[in-house]
């Protein structure tokens, strides 16, 4: 997995775009209009942070299962957040299955009303 790999995935989703608040060498994506988007997933050269679970608890699966190639985000994983390697021992389905589960974590937390046409929750 590299992350043009990973980018076009996010983007694919329903509703998504990139922003760049920060000015990094990678956008974030986010679902959702404008100024209420929330991002999804946070993109880096070799990484991508995703929301892993509602709860710090059910998102340390990830740290167990692989404690190489999974850490606690920075600031926001006391909420669920999780940094995964790309290229590492995570397959790649299983990268692209944790984005997808960010992506509906983050929708069904928006006001329906914001929700874009077209996910499958």
């Amino acid at each position: 997995m590299d992350v043009a790999r990973m980018q076009a995935h996010c983007l694919g989703k329903p509703g998504a775009w990139p922003d760049n608040p920060w000015e990094h060498d990678h956008p974030v994506v986010k679902v959702g209009p404008g100024e209420r988007g929330k991002i999804f997933a946070f993109l880096g050269g070799d990484s991508v942070g995703v929301k892993s679970g509602r709860s710090r608890e059910v998102a340390d699966e990830w740290l167990l299962r692989y404690p190489q190639d999974a850490t606690v985000m920075a600031y926001i994983g006391r909420s669920g957040w999780n940094t995964l390697a790309l290229g590492g021992a995570i397959p790649d389905d299983e990268l692209l299955e944790a984005v997808d589960d960010s992506y509906r974590l983050v929708v069904e937390g928006l006001p329906k009303k914001l929700r874009p046409d077209g996910w499958d929750g």
